[in-house]
């Protein structure tokens, strides 16, 4: 019975948001509410499941996702993304220029949002097309590549950060098995795969990347803007480091660890953004927090589905679906790995929201994890990987690269659904390899 009641749970959210085009974030309160009464709940736990699931998701998440749109916002406000991208287009050559586009849009997507990083590489990549003589699908591909990698996989991204937190699973660990995880994921979507699609032709509205272009003079130097967008992954990175080689008790550990906790990591690299992107080069503080304050604002409805994916999956847990559903996958051969890759793949397929298939596969299989005793960071990772599979016409994500390309929704299946769906594919065999390793 828990079975087909989640099942119809899914389905009453598939119709509520892609029918009905309801909101996801009421969508999803509501298919809390269904589940629990259901589920025979009494009215007070519902509300309660329900409070706590979103206090609970947000209180360890929301200054992540604001301090990381408020970064974003600085770079690319201030050039430094664009001058990551134009160097990195000198150095490699046209020989290697998917190569550039890759890394471009790896390091700018590791602190970014993936529509902002999109929208702020989109231009780029036409103007590097044009130059070039590329076909501009060709490099397209290979930046969207290296973007929704980290959007799925790496920490402080909203998805794998809140699926850590219900893990509750360590953040830098995380980020460090998936920088391991996404290196193969990214050389066969973004290398590989567009050599397949090079005679796919692009119809860009004329006049749609009429963004601002910076100067030479305008634009920071590429080793600051470099620096800035990595000090968040530097300072997890060696938080990490440091409870692998140092005494757990000693003074240096603990302050490591402080300053490479995410919320300390991100809040170090806004204020070193500030100084070296704002103060150093004389521009005025309250215009940049004006526009930081403008892109908080439109991360509000993200914050919000969030949320209400944390509720979600807390009347999962507290109506003991979870439980139950542990219980029926228990005679199951399949490892937990797999089982959250696949439930997050069938959600993905039904919603189209990665973040939403992976809030939920992840309250569905967090009771199997506990028993289990599988790494809680790698179970991040695989249903991060299932959260991104085989993106179609409920994603707003696939959309956007039709409607930029101007391409058909059949070549958008062809380039961009099989992109994502090679991810989701490399990010599972990547994690069932590293459990093995770490095992």
């Amino acid at each position: 019975m828990s079975l087909l009641i989640l099942i119809a749970g899914i389905l009453l959210l598939l119709i509520l948001i892609s029918v009905v085009k309801l909101n996801a974030f009421i969508s999803l309160i509501i298919a809390a509410c269904f589940v629990g009464i259901f589920k025979q709940m009494p009215f007070p736990d519902l509300i309660n499941s329900i409070q706590e699931g979103i206090g609970s998701t947000l209180g360890s998440l929301i200054l992540i996702i604001a301090f990381g749109v408020i970064l974003g916002n600085l770079l690319s406000d201030s050039g430094a993304a664009q001058r990551i991208s134009s160097v990195m287009i000198k150095s490699f050559g046209i020989q290697y220029i998917k190569w550039a586009m890759v890394i471009t849009g790896f390091s700018v997507g590791i602190s970014m949002f993936y529509n902002a990083g999109f929208i702020i590489l989109i231009p780029m990549v036409f103007a590097v097309a044009k130059s070039t003589k590329q076909p501009i699908i060709y490099l397209g591909i290979a930046m969207a590549s290296a973007l929704s990698i980290t959007h799925g996989f790496l920490p402080p991204h909203p998805g794998p950060t809140a699926i850590a937190v219900i893990f509750k699973a360590n953040i830098g660990k995380t980020l460090l098995y998936g920088l391991i995880v996404a290196l193969p994921a990214l050389f066969m979507a973004g290398i590989i795969f567009p050599e397949f699609i090079k005679k796919i032709n692009a119809f860009p509205p004329k006049g749609l990347f009429d963004s601002k272009t910076f100067t030479e003079s305008e634009m920071p130097s590429f080793a600051i803007s470099i620096v800035t967008a990595l000090v968040p992954v530097f300072l997890m990175a060696t938080a990490t480091f440091s409870e692998l080689i140092l005494p757990k008790k000693s003074a240096l550990c603990a302050v490591l660890l402080f300053i490479g906790n995410p919320l300390t990591s991100m809040l170090i690299a806004i204020l070193f953004a500030v100084f070296t992107l704002v103060i150093l080069r004389g521009r005025k503080m309250q215009d940049i927090m004006d526009k930081s304050g403008s892109a908080l604002s439109a991360a509000t409805m993200i914050i919000l589905i969030i949320a209400a994916g944390g509720a979600f999956k807390q009347v999962l847990i507290d109506s003991g679906i979870g439980t139950d559903l542990s219980t029926f996958f228990e005679q199951s051969s399949l490892s937990p790995l797999l089982l959250g890759w696949l439930i997050a793949t069938i959600i993905r397929i039904a919603l189209g929201s990665a973040t939403v298939a992976g809030l939920t596969a992840a309250g569905i299989v967090q009771p199997l994890v506990i028993a289990s005793g599988v790494s809680p960071e790698l179970m991040v990772l695989s249903i991060g990987a299932g959260s991104l599979m085989c993106s179609h016409v409920n994603d707003t994500g696939f959309w956007m690269f039709k409607e930029y390309f101007g391409i058909s929704v059949s070549d958008t299946f062809k380039t961009w659904t099989v992109m994502e769906t090679i991810i989701g594919v490399m990010g599972l065999i990547g994690v069932l390899l590293l459990n093995l390793w770490i095992k």
